[in-house]
C-alpha cells in the first residue's frame, strides 16, 4: 500500500475516533467514505492508527485530554473493583491512554459462564444490554454494555464487559509486537495512574 495513502487513512480515522468516539475498525472504513476511497482499499494497521490517535491528541486536544483520560480510568477502577471476582482487565483506549470523554471503558471479565457475570450485575442492581463481541480466536462472546454515570466529566461513558473463558486469562498479558500489553489488571491500572 501506498505509505503516503495510509497515513492520509489513519490520519482521517483517528480524527473520527477522537472527534466521534469511534472505535478503530468502524473508524477506518468511515475513512474510506470520507476520503472517497472504494470499499477494497487496504487499510492501515492499529499501530500506524494509533501513532495518528496520539498526534491529533497532542496536537488538538492536550489541554482536555489527560483530565479526561484520569477520570475514565478513576471510572474504569472502581468498576474493576466491583467486578473483582471476575478477574477484571482493561483494554483499549482507557488501557493505552489514548482515550477522550467519548471513550468507551473496555473491560475483559475472565469466567467459565457469563450468565454469573449477569447474576452479580443483577444482584448490584445494575442495568445492563446485552451484545454481542469477538475474542481473540474470533468467535462470538456474550458483551454486556452498562450505561455508567462519570461524574467528573458530567457525561455518561458506555462501560463494555467482554466475557471471556476462564482459560483465557493465560495469554492475557503477552506484550503486542512494541512490547506494550494489550490489557492490565487493576494493580497495573493504578500503577500506570500514578505515573500519569
Amino acid at each position: 500500500m501506498n505509505s503516503e495513502l495510509s497515513t492520509e487513512i489513519a490520519a482521517t480515522a483517528a480524527r473520527l475516533i477522537v472527534e466521534e468516539g469511534l472505535e478503530y475498525g468502524p473508524a477506518k472504513h468511515r475513512a474510506l467514505k470520507v476520503l472517497g476511497l472504494p470499499g477494497r482499499t487496504q487499510l492501515p494497521g492499529n499501530d500506524e492508527l494509533e501513532d495518528q490517535v496520539r498526534e491529533y491528541l497532542a496536537i488538538f486536544c492536550a489541554d482536555t485530554q489527560p483530565a479526561e483520560l484520569q477520570a475514565l480510568r478513576e471510572l474504569a477502577a472502581t468498576w474493576m473493583e466491583r467486578l473483582a471476582e471476575f478477574r477484571p482487565h482493561l483494554t483499549g483506549a482507557v488501557w493505552r491512554g489514548t482515550a477522550t470523554r467519548l471513550s468507551n471503558i473496555h473491560l475483559q471479565l475472565y469466567c467459565d459462564d457469563s450468565k454469573s457475570a449477569e447474576i452479580a450485575l443483577l444482584n448490584q442492581q445494575v442495568d445492563y444490554d446485552v451484545s454481542q463481541a469477538r475474542n481473540a480466536r474470533g468467535e462470538t462472546v456474550d458483551q454486556l454494555l452498562i450505561d455508567a454515570v462519570c461524574k467528573p466529566l458530567n457525561e455518561r461513558v458506555t462501560v463494555a464487559l467482554t466475557i471471556l473463558d476462564y482459560d483465557d486469562q493465560r495469554g492475557a498479558l503477552k506484550p503486542d509486537a512494541r512490547g506494550r500489553t494489550e490489557r492490565g489488571d487493576l494493580a497495573a491500572l493504578r500503577q500506570l495512574m500514578k505515573e500519569a
